[in-house]
């Protein structure tokens, strides 16, 4: 029997204005769902995400071609991203679905208010979130302000990172890595803030170690900092635009001692960017500023679109997603939500973990506090300043 016989069989016997007008809706719902076009994702990752998550974004695909006919991966600097969404959305045309940011660019697009909201908006979608994830991470989801949400998760840093042969006895103390620094000019580095993780940890962690008045504001509360940053800045030849030249100079040895946070003391040695035997030393007392990756979707995206990504963005929540964000500790731990443990992971993940993974982090997650990164404001804020009065001139 035809499906339009059917229907209007159907419609004949239903006496009820109401129950008519039910049937046309279905008719329509069942039509577009008939003509409905598998689309194209592009995702823009500007954290190194990808390394943890394109294993489960190719797997969406993969699983769900009626959504989903392919998905385009793009790596860009976090700096560039905001403009250029700002740009595509002033024209009236959206060609980015997905972006893969730290806190960085997250706050920056919050700023300029660049991000689809999507709690409580969509909290359908995401049941239980903040309960699902790990304690230590639910403060960090807060810092998203509903424009995101948090996918991966790392207890960060500030750590050092150096060149046993070179440096016999690491600094301890902030005022040790500045005598330090003037003994060995040119010998330490560490990236632009805005555009590097262990760049920002060791911004943001600095007001701790150091005692200023406002770990949280940069602008009245930083003196202390800021007078450091610039005495520093004399022994430090240039800033790096990203992380990764910063650990490439170190394990070539141009280099010998830089800021560091877990993932990037584990991942480059893992790689063979820089050698196994490097070691890391903690700072007396410091405290760890926490760190995540964030999804979120810029504002003006068909309607079609934006529901392929609200689904990816819950798969790779699921913990068999989450196990796969170990990765090579790149992000160390990697996973942001609980009950994902290490014997979960790919067996590739659990050895480069066991091989290269330090023994006394554990120890130091447990004992030394964990803070927040600055909110949205206050991060572009400290950004734009150390780009003024620090990097100003040495950034290359």
């Amino acid at each position: 029997m035809k499906f339009s016989y059917l229907m209007s069989r159907l419609a004949r016997g239903l006496k009820s204005a109401g129950l008519l007008a039910s049937l046309a809706g279905v008719s329509v719902l069942m039509a577009g769902a008939a003509h409905a076009q598998p689309v194209t994702l592009n995702v823009v990752d500007v954290a190194g995400n990808l390394a943890l998550t394109q294993e489960a974004l190719e797997a969406f695909a993969a699983k769900n071609p009626t959504l989903v006919s392919r998905i385009t991966f793009t790596k860009a600097p976090s700096p560039e991203l905001p403009g250029k969404i700002r740009a595509m959305q002033a024209a009236g045309r959206t060609d980015i679905d997905l972006v893969l940011t730290g806190t960085d660019a997250l706050a920056a697009g919050i700023a300029l208010s660049l991000w689809e909201p999507l709690l409580p908006a969509h909290a359908a979608k995401f049941p239980n979130l903040v309960d699902n994830y790990l304690p230590a991470a639910r403060k960090m989801q807060d810092l998203s302000s509903g424009q995101g949400i948090m996918v991966t998760y790392t207890p960060a840093g500030p750590l050092l990172e150096y060149n046993p042969d070179k440096v016999k006895t690491p600094p301890k103390t902030p005022a040790e890595l500045l005598s330090w620094c003037k003994a060995n000019p040119n010998k330490l580095i560490y990236a632009r803030p805005a555009n590097s993780g262990p760049g920002r940890t060791f911004l943001m962690g600095l007001p701790y170690m150091l005692g200023d008045k406002n770990p949280k504001d940069p602008i009245a509360g930083w003196d202390k900092t800021w007078a450091y940053l610039k005495e520093l800045n004399s022994c430090i030849e240039y800033y790096p635009t990203g992380t990764g030249a910063v650990f490439k100079e170190l394990g070539e040895g141009s280099r010998d001692l830089t800021v560091t946070m877990t993932g990037w003391d584990i991942n480059p040695r893992a790689l063979g960017v820089v050698p196994k035997q490097f070691k890391v030393a903690a700072f007396t007392g410091f405290t760890w500023v926490d760190d995540a990756h964030f999804m979120v979707m810029p504002k003006g995206l068909p309607a079609n679109r934006q529901a392929v990504v609200l689904e990816l963005m819950a798969f790779l929540l699921q913990p068999a997603q989450q196990a796969l964000t170990y990765d090579a500790g790149y992000f160390y731990p990697g996973p942001a939500v609980k009950d994902v443990p290490l014997s979960a992971a790919p067996q590739k993940s659990q050895d480069v973990i066991k091989e290269f993974g330090r023994a006394e982090y554990a120890d130091w997650i447990a004992k030394n506090p964990h803070a927040q990164p600055l909110e949205d404001k206050a991060l572009v804020a400290a950004f734009k300043k150390w780009d003024q009065e620090i990097g100003s001139g040495k950034a290359k």
